[in-house]
């Protein structure tokens, strides 16, 4: 469904309006809706203005200085040796290949002397890459190292193969490349993001864009396309801070004196989150979020490439959208809340406002995208059927102009994304308060990890379901008397007189 598509049905929406679209309830939809846009709205504008002029002023000028570097000694003497870490795990065997022979090809372009480190766990995948090696570029300097290791997590199998990098000796400025076997280099994409690495010696990490390749449905393809335009904005804006909110996992490049630190390899293996109520949380997946935090603890500059894409091969968990869909977010959700909140205990001072503000819209935007639907509900019987056709314009023309402004960021759009934006927002929401109340809970499907059963277990469950239902409650009560469903609290208290 094109763009041009959702602009006639807005137009078809107000042509033929019911007559009571715009009384005194469905006024007071659109001004409570208005409100909240206000500050929800302002605050996505902020993001794109930051993001626009980082990608089209800022990047252009950090691109033209790392280019000239280039042509002035050559990439070598920018970075002296490339090491490509990769972990593989339950990945189809086509999407490994594909992955290895990208990696060997980008890294023949650099022409640099090549480390390739496999972590791995089947005997197959280990004679997979080894055929793969054997059939690497004409004149590419590779070394190999296979790391075959026990089923137990992405999370030691990085640190192991970390630790394999720092055994070769490799010089501290040399870039570490860490990706899954399911991401795929574009053709140009080392060549093109190595050079940060030695126009600014004190970057400790960068990652790029990323699209996705996904064997689901169209549905499915459009959210993660949409998924990854989000986060093209949100990293261009965040960037101009020389931050992220996240050294993604997918594809990231380290300075190896960085990415061999013990102490990073000690958080990666062990990290963890101290809660008032579940105790000792051990971080299972987001190992990308330990490392972000690792970095931000010590003040070391990030940064975001825009012009480099590499793409992730995505293998839904089921075929289904929601089947799908939720246990992603799950894991997404509760990487991001774990994460976040041990950035958050690091103060505005340490990490910088913006970022630590940024961090702090994360724990609202649980709640805000609820508000229109509860708003709805609560003013439901007395407005009647056209209450529904104001909410629906409602939503098509504020996710038309943000879908508009991800365009105007990353170049990519579908029509299907106004309504894909609602769907991710408000379903994205509710998956998110349930993992705020269980960050314990953890799951990671295809590498077949996930909580321990502890003592205990279902007193916590009852104490997270107890506490999640009281923040739904507080808030549907709240809308019901900002909607007038519920008398005023004040209308309750009963007045004494002395």
């Amino acid at each position: 469904m094109s763009v041009l598509v959702q602009l006639a049905l807005l137009s078809a929406l107000l042509a033929y309006a019911p007559e009571p679209l715009f009384d005194p309830e469905a006024r007071s939809l659109l001004f409570f809706l208005g409100v909240v846009g206000v500050w929800r709205y302002g605050w996505g504008a902020v993001h794109l203005l930051r993001a626009l002029w980082f990608r089209f002023r800022v990047f252009p000028r950090l691109r033209r200085r790392a280019e000239a570097l280039v042509a002035a000694g050559g990439l070598s003497a920018l970075v002296p040796e490339l090491v490509l870490v990769t972990t593989i795990y339950r990945i189809p065997p086509e999407t490994v290949a594909a992955s290895i022979r990208a990696a060997l090809a980008e890294a023949a372009r650099t022409g640099l002397p090549t480390t390739l480190v496999a972590a791995l766990v089947e005997p197959a995948d280990l004679r997979l890459v080894k055929t793969l090696v054997r059939s690497a570029p004409r004149g590419l300097a590779l070394r190999l190292v296979l790391l075959r290791l026990p089923p137990t997590g992405k999370r030691r199998a990085l640190a192991a193969a970390l630790r394999a990098v720092a055994r070769r000796c490799v010089h501290p400025d040399a870039a570490v490349v860490v990706m899954d076997g399911d991401a795929l280099l574009t053709p140009g994409s080392l060549v093109r993001a190595l050079p940060f690495l030695g126009s600014d010696r004190a970057l400790a990490a960068l990652t790029t864009d990323q699209d996705a390749r996904t064997t689901g449905g169209a549905l499915l393809r459009a959210w993660f396309r949409l998924r990854f335009a989000r986060r093209h904005l949100l990293f261009c804006s965040l960037a101009l801070s020389r931050k992220l909110l996240a050294v993604t996992g997918r594809m990231a490049i380290y300075r190896a004196k960085i990415a061999t630190d013990p102490d990073l390899l000690a958080r990666i293996e062990n990290d963890g989150l101290e809660h008032w109520r579940l105790g000792r949380i051990r971080f299972l997946t987001g190992e990308d979020k330990s490392t972000w935090l690792w970095i931000l603890e010590r003040r070391l500059p990030m940064l975001y490439v825009p012009d480099v894409r590499v793409l992730t091969v995505e293998h839904p968990p089921a075929s289904g959208f929601f089947a799908a869909a939720t246990p992603l977010l799950v894991r997404w959700s509760g990487n991001m809340l774990r994460g976040g909140r041990k950035a958050l205990a690091l103060g505005p001072g340490r990490i910088g406002p913006f970022l630590w503000w940024c961090l702090v819209d994360q724990r609202v935007s649980i709640w805000t995208p609820l508000l229109g639907p509860l708003f709805v509900l609560a003013l439901l019987p007395r407005a009647g059927p056209s209450l529904l056709w104001a909410y629906a314009l409602w939503i098509l023309a504020t996710r038309l102009v943000l879908s508009l402004g991800l365009w105007a960021v990353s170049g990519r759009i579908d029509g299907g994304w106004p309504w894909l934006l609602w769907l991710d927002q408000v379903y994205g929401a509710l998956v998110k308060g349930w993992v705020l109340f269980r960050l314990d809970r953890q799951r990671w499907t295809r590498q077949a990890i996930a909580s321990p059963n502890v003592r205990f277990a279902f007193g916590r469950e009852i104490g997270s379901s107890a506490l999640h239902l009281l923040a739904l409650a507080t808030l549907g009560t709240a809308v019901a008397f900002a909607t007038g469903l519920l008398s005023s609290p004040a209308a309750l208290v009963p007045v004494f007189r002395f």
